[in-house]
């Protein structure tokens, strides 16, 4: 089985300054990069320390040996790569697991995946450095993506919910976390069917399980649901996170060229002067087919 070439974890402050230390130390070349505390890289292996969290990020072909003999022994205290099994025995149980991307979008569908894993899968995704898509550049989605659907053992199914139907959905529903669970709800029945043995389905918490338990249908019926924050710690959750955030990518990429325009992610400032200018060219209309009407932003932009 091939070593892990990439492996995150939570620091507190004080170990990330002894990490720093310890790097400065054994030789490591410090260089400038966004968002991190400190960056830095020696022959094969590159290491970056994010201000949010904080939290490391190792990278290259010395990961494991890094992880194994330096930072779980002199800066974290605690051995953890390799020992997953031990530390979080369900997670290698059979089980699907179900994200999203898109929620908090204005531009861009809302896409539901689901992932099911069992022990051999799950290894095989964690050696890969298959993780949270929240931790991983867009330019890396695609990539860690293909890798997931071809895994052997695996199963996936990607439920994307585009602009227009999205905001006919909306308007029946008129509750964000009601639509979240009719797509959970779906996801999962369509796993049942390629998995009618699996007993368990774990997602992020959004609303109470009991949102998802009634639109499921007579497949899901059975299952049991979890529900927990910060779900994307598990292998089949991260691998459904990373499916998702890939059908997202690829839409919005689809859309921009078609439009000429690049469309932002998020709801931020560039996000509004897009929107306007997409008005100020096709009217209105044309942001049902590209965009989330009921977020504050539509009515900002008209």
């Amino acid at each position: 089985m091939p070593s892990p070439t990439s492996y995150t974890r939570a620091l507190t402050p004080a170990q990330a300054e002894t990490l720093r230390s310890l790097l400065r130390e054994r030789g490591f070349e410090f260089k400038e990069k966004p968002y991190t505390l400190f960056a830095a890289a020696k022959g094969k292996l590159n290491i970056a320390v994010y201000e949010k969290g904080p939290k490391v990020l190792v990278q290259g072909k010395e990961t494991e040996e890094f992880v194994r003999f330096t930072l779980e022994p002199e800066v974290i205290g605690e051995a953890e790569l390799g020992y997953e099994e031990e530390r979080d025995p369900e997670m290698f149980e059979p089980h699907f697991g179900i994200d999203e991307s898109g929620k908090g979008d204005f531009f861009g569908p809302l896409v539901i995946a689901g992932a099911y894993t069992d022990r051999g899968s799950a290894r095989a995704l964690i050696d890969a450095g298959v993780m949270d898509s929240k931790k991983i550049s867009d330019g890396k989605i695609k990539k860690l993506a293909k890798l997931i659907r071809e895994t052997p053992g695996l199963d996936h199914e990607v439920i994307m919910i585009g602009p227009r139907k999205y905001n006919e959905l909306y308007a029946k529903i008129g509750n964000l976390n009601k639509l979240l669970a009719w797509g959970h709800a779906a996801a999962i029945e369509r796993l049942c069917e390629k998995r009618p043995a699996c007993a368990r389905a774990l997602s992020d918490q959004f609303a109470r399980p009991t949102l998802i338990k009634q639109k499921l249908g007579p497949r899901g019926r059975g299952i049991t649901l979890q529900q927990r924050t910060k779900a994307e710690s598990d292998i089949a959750v991260a691998a459904a996170s990373v499916l998702a955030r890939d059908k997202f990518v690829w839409w919005m990429e689809g859309a921009s060229e078609k439009f000429g325009l690049e469309l932002p992610k998020g709801a931020s400032a560039a996000v509004k002067k897009a929107a306007r200018q997409l008005v100020a060219e096709s009217g209105r209309e044309v942001l049902r087919e590209l965009a989330k009407l009921h977020f504050k932003t539509a009515a900002e932009v008209m």
